[in-house]
């Protein structure tokens, strides 16, 4: 089992950045598909980026394309979410999660495993 621990949330301008971090412990991350999702009050937890065991396969949706990158360094067992761009409409709870057993990269949170306990940002207008 794996323990996943965010950080770099915050109070943010529109227009400017964070850096989310998503720590693991207890198993090696380089075992799992990682994805970074996002929930606001009143909402459902929403995909914002998946990134595949190795690295060079990621994916987002166009809410997020071009402004967010995930990457991961599975030496430092860390996965990133660079956020770039910050809108008023991206202040959310973050999640961290990882799909145990997977091959490739998965879209849908009912797909993982495993969770963080999220790290809220708060983009002002």
């Amino acid at each position: 089992q794996v323990q996943l621990v965010e950080s770099g949330g915050g109070l943010v301008q529109a227009g400017g950045s964070l850096r989310l971090s998503c720590a693991a412990s207890g198993r090696t991350l380089s075992s799992y598909p990682m994805g970074w999702f996002r929930q606001a009050p009143g909402k459902e937890r929403a995909f914002v980026a998946v990134i595949n065991r190795s690295g060079d396969i990621k994916y987002y949706p166009d809410s997020v394309k071009g402004r967010f990158t995930i990457s991961r360094d599975n030496a430092a067992n860390t996965v990133y979410l660079q956020m770039n761009s910050l809108k008023p409409e991206d202040t959310a709870v973050y999640y961290c999660a990882a799909k145990a057993g997977g091959v490739g990269f998965y879209t849908t949170y009912r797909q993982y495993d495993y969770w963080g306990q999220g790290t809220q940002v708060t983009v002002s207008s």
